[in-house]
């Protein structure tokens, strides 16, 4: 864990975000008090096209037009 006082993580800020990316934590204090931490975010996570291709089937009557009363339910009527 890196500390570093207010003023010095607004001068420094590139070389603070450089150290939390490579795995390291830096804490942000105020007249010696711990404030803020800094830690990397967790990486997204990629999204697969077409992962569920040929593993889903849906059926023809799913376009199939709603009856009324369940329409009417969900147009709140």
């Amino acid at each position: 864990m890196f500390v570093v006082n207010v003023h010095q993580a607004k001068t420094e800020l590139s070389r603070l975000l450089a150290r939390v990316e490579s795995g390291e934590e830096v804490v942000i204090a105020r007249r010696g008090e711990p404030v803020v931490r800094l830690v990397a975010c967790k990486p997204r996570v990629q999204r697969l096209p077409d992962v569920l291709r040929g593993k889903v089937k849906i059926p023809d009557s799913f376009f199939d037009p709603l009856p009324e009363d369940e329409l009417k339910a969900w147009e709140g009527r």
